[in-house]
């Protein structure tokens, strides 16, 4: 799947380059390379497999699948539907998030290791010539040239290259190296919370499908992958050292009291290298681009895990750049007003989602995570539940999102055994 670095011949020049491949790097480089261009995708690690990263496969991405012609062969690959998002309290259990009443054709969100998903979306994209996957190749500084970004500077195992290209695109995560060197400043939008991912054997009397189990000072999400459960411990930020300094007895202790069910299996968990910390971090770039220049998904805007849509983002994301850029990269004219269509076109939905995410921090997570007593919804969270137009819109905000982007119709999109095509080089980034 793909091409490493491990080959003979390492491209100098790219009509494209793609810093990361998670799921924006790797959607957008399927979508370039489908149009017919020259697209070469950097990734620092010699596969996908860690563990613990988001596994949430939208609606709305689906939809994209679809639209690609590629929704038969990703239903072959291992997952699990979810219709249904429950918060178990005190109390007993409540329906916060129903797809079924979704609009379209999927009306369910699907959970698939990212890794497979990664496998799958970079396996279709090396089906065309123009496509190239370069694995154990760290990017860790940009090429400019009068002002404009022309390339990045990476390394492998044979030393360091540069690679030419007329747009490079930072799709490195929420702690990117290229959007800082391209010293694009980040707005900092606060997060109450960390995470710890872990997981545990499922057995055929657990509880079904997903849900989030509130206790005193803690929220303890248990999302259902079939054969185990990936389980999250949300806890006041700031506080895993203090946890840590107790012991891997004080979280075998909390997850025996909260969820009983599971209480023959939480010490397979055998110390804290078997759990992965998530700094939950909340942000957004005020300026996606500079010339030459584009960032998007987590490089663009760091989501907080609340409804779990990161990847739906990133997605997103990609499709609307495919969308504006595939013309102008095709032409070899590429301008800022090109990219500045990207983050105009995705800003708003960027913006709202975070707005959504802080209100359902404010008004379910912190409380949850401040109470000391009771482990309920707070009062707010369940008079919104109660009415059945604002949970069919969470459905729907999480399902879908803000703004569902489609793929445009490209009539001259590449075959799989068309002739590799030419990178386009101009003579403002020529070597």
């Amino acid at each position: 799947m793909g091409t490493s670095t491990d080959d003979s011949v390492v491209p100098d020049t790219t009509t494209c380059c793609i810093v990361g491949c998670g799921p924006a790097g790797a959607m957008l480089g399927l979508m370039l390379a489908r149009a017919g261009v020259d697209v070469v995708v950097l990734e620092k690690h010699a596969d996908f497999f860690r563990d613990f990263r988001g596994d949430t496969v939208h609606a709305s991405t689906l939809t994209v699948l679809d639209e690609l012609g590629l929704i038969d062969r990703f239903a072959r690959v291992p997952q699990q539907r979810t219709t249904a998002i429950a918060v178990m309290t005190d109390d007993g259990t409540t329906t916060m998030a129903d797809f079924t009443g979704l609009p379209g054709k999927y009306p369910y969100i699907t959970m698939v290791p990212q890794w497979d998903f990664l496998d799958f979306v970079t396996g279709e994209a090396s089906r065309y010539p123009s496509f190239r996957l370069l694995r154990n190749a760290e990017a860790y500084g940009l090429i400019t040239q009068d002002g404009a970004v022309r390339g990045v500077r990476y390394r492998d195992a044979r030393g360091t290259h540069e690679l030419r290209a007329l747009l490079t695109v930072a799709a490195d995560g929420r702690s990117s190296v290229l959007r800082r060197a391209a010293g694009l400043p980040v707005i900092e939008l606060g997060a109450p919370m960390d995470v710890l991912w872990y997981r545990l054997p499922k057995t055929a009397s657990d509880p079904p499908g997903s849900f989030a189990r509130l206790t005193p000072g803690r929220i303890l999400p248990m999302l259902d992958r079939g054969t185990y459960w990936q389980g999250a411990y949300t806890m006041p930020k700031g506080s895993f050292a203090e946890l840590k300094a107790r012991g891997i007895d004080a979280l075998h202790q909390d997850l025996r009291q909260w969820l009983p069910f599971m209480a023959d299996r939480v010490e397979s968990i055998t110390d804290w290298d078997d759990v992965g910390f998530l700094e939950v971090r909340m942000n957004r770039l005020r300026r996606w681009h500079r010339p030459g220049f584009l960032c998007i998904g987590d490089a663009a805007h760091a989501m907080s895990p609340v409804g779990g849509v990161g990847i739906n983002m990133a997605v997103q994301d990609a499709v609307a750049a495919a969308n504006a850029l595939i013309g102008p990269l095709l032409a070899g004219q590429l301008t800022e007003d090109d990219l500045r269509a990207v983050q105009r076109r995705r800003e708003f939905p960027t913006r709202m989602t975070q707005r959504m995410q802080r209100i359902m921090q404010r008004a379910m997570i912190s409380p949850a995570l401040e109470a000391r007593h009771a482990a309920q919804l707070p009062t707010a969270a369940r008079a919104a539940l109660r009415v059945s137009l604002l949970r069919r819109l969470l459905s729907r905000l999480i399902g879908i999102g803000f703004r569902a982007e489609h793929v445009r119709d490209i009539r001259h999109a590449a075959s799989p055994h068309a002739p590799k095509s030419r990178p386009i080089i101009g003579p403002s980034w020529r070597r």
